[in-house]
């Protein structure tokens, strides 16, 4: 995590503002660079600031949150599976295409075909037949 985003929680109060060393830098303690840990779990899963906010205070709250926090980490499970299933589904399309350039297999009809040529004739060039002549 960049020592910016852990500034930013800092300041937001996700992290606790932490103890310096000798030399100036952040010094935490085992039990925040697991909770940093997690935190980047969940950014990286695409939870929002508002939920890792809550989720954090419910934690400081402690005992008799554990169902709610539960909950939480449950319905957001919930969303990065259906997000997990639709970046698959683009995956797919994606290694059909590329295969499909690299001559291993057709490409796929509804992606990849050029469309229809729509144009019609110029006015005047169909054909005395055409024209019931």
């Amino acid at each position: 995590m960049s020592a910016y985003t852990i500034r930013y929680y800092e300041r937001i109060g996700l992290l606790p503002h932490a103890d310096r060393d000798q030399s100036s830098q952040r010094d935490y303690d085992a039990s925040i660079l697991i909770w940093i840990e997690f935190l980047g779990r969940l950014r990286t899963i695409g939870m929002p600031i508002r939920d890792m906010l809550r989720y954090a205070a419910l934690r400081e709250r402690g005992v008799g949150t554990e169902m709610e926090r539960r909950e939480m980490l449950e319905q957001h499970r919930d969303r990065v599976r259906i997000h997990a299933a639709e970046l698959q589904a683009c995956l797919l399309v994606l290694d059909t295409k590329i295969a499909g350039y690299a001559g291993q297999e057709q490409r796929m009809k509804n992606y990849d075909t050029p469309p229809p040529d729509r144009r019609g004739k110029p006015a005047g060039t169909r054909s005395a037949r055409a024209r019931g002549h």
